[in-house]
């Protein structure tokens, strides 16, 4: 225990030595099944109050560290209500390529509120987005594929549900539907072989 006192305080353990004696003399020996200082004088030993004036780095502490934490907490793309990098989404917006820089690097135009970031990405990093557009500028979503089927169970209901994957969109952004939805809109998704629900 002194050993690791004198590793913990470097330099000035001496004044420290009187902490390591109280604290040797009231930890529980297993040899003599009692603290040394209850075995001297019968009596627990009274616990002794500290008061040591504390310096302008101790004091102001906690107030560094939560204004260090505020200045690191959105380089580190840590949000305030909880939604860290790995759950923010994959990509964001969709953004007009203005021109080819390199082989592999392309500049978008992006808006005043991303001005901060550099325009110029290399291509692994940009996904091209394919949306079919109709002839008056406009497109359906429709889903392309049934992912999976379950029934949710209320008080005095039952749902059958119908994971759906949408054209345009990865797996991780689909989405859990009625089954009713299905039958009105989409039957041609049960004619592709996939297990389905159906409410009586």
């Amino acid at each position: 225990m002194l050993r690791s006192c004198v590793i913990d305080f470097q330099g000035s353990w001496e004044e420290f030595l009187p902490l390591a004696k109280f604290s040797y003399n009231n930890n529980f020996q297993s040899s003599i099944q009692i603290a040394p200082y209850e075995a001297l004088y019968g009596k627990k030993c009274p616990t002794l109050l500290c008061w040591a004036e504390l310096g302008e780095k101790k004091v102001l502490g906690l107030e560094l560290v939560a204004e260090t934490k505020d200045k690191v907490s959105p380089w580190k793309k840590v949000l305030r209500f909880g939604c860290n990098g790995k759950l923010s989404p994959r990509f964001i917006g969709s953004y007009q390529v203005l021109r080819r820089v390199r082989l592999v690097a392309y500049q978008l135009d992006l808006p005043s509120e991303l001005d901060r970031i550099y325009d110029v990405f290399h291509m692994s990093v940009l996904r091209l987005e394919e949306i079919e557009l109709w002839s008056n500028l406009s497109f359906e979503e429709e889903p392309v594929q049934i992912l999976d089927c379950r029934v949710k169970v209320l008080r005095r209901k039952i749902i059958p549900l119908v994971k759906l994957l949408w054209r345009n969109h990865g797996s991780e952004e689909a989405i859990w539907e009625p089954d009713d939805f299905i039958h009105q809109q989409y039957l041609y998704l049960l004619e592709l072989g996939t297990v389905f629900l159906r409410k009586e």
